[in-house]
């Protein structure tokens, strides 16, 4: 594992029904997200992923400050399309290729 991944631990685990809202769930990942490579905070989303998880999807971030203005900023602007499973700060990214 890189060690740009390991810095994105902490995690949000979310759920939705809808793939346009987990569209705009991994766009405010990267919105919230200040590190280096935000890209790697919404990892092993893709569509095919979040269907075979039953609409779970898990995004990840270098601090709890910005796990949690992604949580704020989810609510804010989706409230009711999704919901928030769990959160978790020992949770690394993993490559996804």
């Amino acid at each position: 594992m890189s060690s740009n991944h390991k810095k994105y631990h902490y995690s949000a685990t979310c759920e939705t029904s809808d793939p346009a809202v987990l569209h705009c769930l991994r766009a405010l990942c990267q919105y919230s997200e200040k590190g280096e490579y935000p890209q790697i905070g919404w990892g092993g989303t893709k569509r095919n992923l979040w269907e075979a998880n039953g609409g779970k999807f898990v995004v990840r971030f270098t601090s709890a400050g910005y796990r949690e203005q992604f949580l704020a900023e989810a609510e804010r602007l989706l409230s009711g399309h999704w919901q928030l499973i769990g959160i978790d700060d020992d949770d690394p990214a993993k490559p996804q290729r």
